[in-house]
């Protein structure tokens, strides 16, 4: 039984399914059955098993692994910092008060009350 540490991709946990699906294909199917039992015992997520078995079936039907490293394709790697492109330069200026003020912008009393 294979902990995360040991696993034949790195990270897979966080990888997402589309990732998992591209280097699963370096992968022997011993390594595939190693990935598959441990989905099947923390997450089992079933698009991950539906990729793992698949890749399985191919390679049991005499599919053979493509050359390349398990940590080459990563395409959730340099995506950039995330987050919203809003800045305080880029928001607009608030134009209506609520009734009861902003900090910057004290509330105004109604006209009938003194």
């Amino acid at each position: 039984m294979a902990d995360r540490s040991t696993l034949p991709l790195p990270d897979y946990d966080q990888l997402p399914i589309g990732s998992v699906e591209s280097r699963v294909r370096s992968l022997t199917a011993g390594e595939v059955e190693e990935l598959l039992a441990y989905e099947r015992r923390h997450a089992d997520r079933l698009p991950a098993v539906q990729v793992l078995t698949a890749r399985l079936e191919q390679l049991r039907a005499g599919a053979q692994p493509t050359s390349g490293d398990p940590t080459a394709l990563r395409p959730e790697v340099g995506r950039g910092s995330g987050g919203s492109p809003v800045t305080p330069a880029t928001s607009p200026q608030p134009h209506n008060p609520p009734p009861h003020g902003t900090p910057d912008q004290p509330g105004k009393p109604k006209g009938d009350r003194t």
